[in-house]
């Protein structure tokens, strides 16, 4: 090993004379050699220099200082704040007072072994797995922790995901499922249905977010943090204009009573699928019926993405198995495209146009 760098645990260390002389030892924060190696250099030349490194030291916090800063850091900046406030809560009852430094692979691992004793599923697991790896991550960017805590830490995997159900209505489950609405419910499962958005973002939306002339919906922020735009085909657009709208209520979906937002519409929901004979649906598998359909008439991938608001193609592609038919179309038009064949208009429109008005369901 080089002179002047060492280990202690799993972590490099580098040791040099500084410009009184005295001997200088500093963490690379990593357990790969050409870090610390790198290091070292970096620290001699400066003190060739005649400068003397200035070494971050970071204080010994605690995951409960942690926390209070993370809260602070999602609130306004994510949608799921409030959820992932209620996980940290959790955590802060098991790990409040423990150093950051003394979060191992071990103590993270034990703490996904005690959450499926629980019982929870996989994919709650994992949430609360990922949201305890963004922490650390975030930790390091503060620097409250050294990288090499947060390295153990990722080193604990996901458990298998368990969450690939893919529940999606019929067209005649749609129509079924519209026509056994009450008048309340009824624009605004049409408008789930025709869509993609989610529950949240319908119940919540205004009228400002609303273009009817150009047939759009923005949605300033998704659950995602990112601006969506959601075409309004005909069947929607419709439904909206004959909706009573009120100069002193933002809100496109409103109780008429309260004059406030609906805050959930689940016990209507749930008396219009049993009038309608679905079982095993649930108001986010709208948002599956939307994409599936979209995929099934021949809708691209990247453009279920768009439309759903994905951040990446990986959470679309669990529609992919719906497509074969659209695979089939597309070698075809290769084909006809090499052998000078001319391709039926009708197909390409249909293969490639982004807004799908065969989806479009109402009563």
């Amino acid at each position: 090993m080089t002179k002047g760098i060492y280990k202690r645990g799993n972590v490099y260390w580098i040791r040099y004379a500084g410009l009184d002389g005295r001997t200088v030892f500093e963490s690379s924060g990593s357990d790969k050699f050409r870090i610390a190696e790198s290091l070292l250099i970096q620290r001699r030349q400066s003190i060739k220099e005649g400068k003397q490194p200035e070494i971050k030291k970071i204080a010994n916090h605690t995951f409960r200082e942690l926390a209070e800063k993370y809260l602070s850091w999602i609130n306004g900046r994510q949608k799921s704040a409030q959820v992932k406030g209620y996980i940290i809560g959790q955590l802060l009852d098991r790990f409040g007072s423990l150093p950051l430094r003394r979060f191992n692979t071990v103590i993270v691992e034990q703490l996904q072994t005690d959450l499926m004793n629980r019982g929870l599923k996989n994919t709650s697991c994992n949430k609360v797995l990922n949201i305890l790896k963004h922490m650390f991550s975030k930790a390091v960017e503060w620097d409250m922790i050294e990288s090499e805590t947060l390295k153990r830490i990722r080193k604990v995997k996901l458990l298998r995901d368990d969450s690939k159900r893919l529940r999606y209505l019929s067209k005649q489950e749609c129509h079924a499922l519209i026509n056994n609405c009450e008048p309340h419910l009824k624009p605004i499962v049409i408008t789930a249905l025709n869509t993609g958005m989610r529950k949240g973002e319908i119940l919540n939306l205004k009228w400002d977010n609303v273009e009817l002339r150009n047939c759009f919906i923005l949605l300033d922020i998704t659950k995602n943090g990112d601006r969506r735009e959601i075409p309004i085909n005909e069947t929607l657009r419709g439904v909206l204009q004959r909706l009573t709208r009120r100069l002193d209520i933002p809100y496109v979906f409103f109780d008429s009573m309260t004059g406030k937002p609906y805050k959930d519409v689940k016990r209507s929901f749930k008396t219009a699928l049993r009038k309608a004979g679905i079982r095993d649906f649930h108001f986010h598998d709208q948002r599956h019926t939307f994409a599936s359909h979209l995929v099934m008439s021949g809708v691209d991938l990247t453009t279920v993405k768009e439309l759903l608001g994905h951040k990446t193609l990986t959470m679309t592609l669990r529609y992919s198995h719906l497509a074969p038919a659209h695979k089939v179309k597309a070698v075809d038009i290769l084909d006809n495209a090499l052998n000078g064949r001319v391709q039926n208009s009708a197909t390409i429109q249909k293969l490639y146009n982004p807004i799908m008005q065969e989806l479009a369901v109402n009563a």
